[in-house]
């Protein structure tokens, strides 16, 4: 509601308020749909390298059960630690404001402990965790990026929301309500001036 008279700058002020608000919500809405579908090309290489860690899961396990059958659990145990894997190649960009995390390649694993395992059944273990762990960290920083866009989009949502359910509204009918009372003071001083004239 008005709480004082309104004036054609008043007006003027308003509607340009509202063209920028306007604007500010367009701008809003095409960001949703661009995470949204950023969100959804992660998504799906998320399942498609989720789907490799569960096949490598499973080697894993296979090789596991294979080396505990060969050396039992406490030989196993005793064998020389896995080789620690390689240093991380990796690059970040920005969508949106939105870190994006790209793991480009794994440099390989110092193998040197490999040649020192004593049987193929220990080796298949080392280089089935080896590549676990790899692939592991492809969707650690998968994951990483899915929650960071779901964090943005929740952000731009509420805020185009705010907009378009709220303040957009409330503007609008502030517009209507100046333009109805111009309309109505005009025509109070249009009668005024011809009663002037009559008299």
């Amino acid at each position: 509601m008005m709480e004082s008279t309104p004036t054609r700058s008043a007006l003027l002020q308003a509607r340009d308020e509202r063209q920028v608000m306007g604007e500010g919500f367009r701008f809003l809405d095409e960001k949703r749909l661009l995470l949204a579908a950023e969100m959804a090309r992660q998504f799906e290489r998320y399942q498609q390298e989720r789907e490799l860690w569960l096949q490598q899961h499973q080697e894993a396990l296979n090789a596991l059960q294979q080396g505990i059958a060969r050396h039992g659990l406490h030989g196993l145990q005793l064998l020389p630690t896995p080789a620690a894997p390689g240093a991380l190649q990796s690059e970040q960009r920005r969508f949106f404001g939105v870190i994006l995390q790209e793991i480009l390649q794994s440099a390989p694993p110092t193998t040197a402990a490999t040649h020192s395992l004593p049987s193929p059944e220990a080796r298949f273990c080392q280089q089935s965790l080896q590549q676990l762990l790899a692939t592991s960290t492809l969707l650690a920083a998968r994951s990483g990026n899915l929650h960071r866009l779901l964090a943005e989009y929740k952000r731009t949502e509420r805020r185009a929301r705010a907009l378009e359910d709220l303040l957009l509204p409330e503007l609008d009918e502030l517009i209507h309500e100046m333009e109805l009372s111009l309309e109505e003071l005009e025509q109070e001083e249009a009668v005024r001036v011809r009663l002037g004239r009559s008299a």
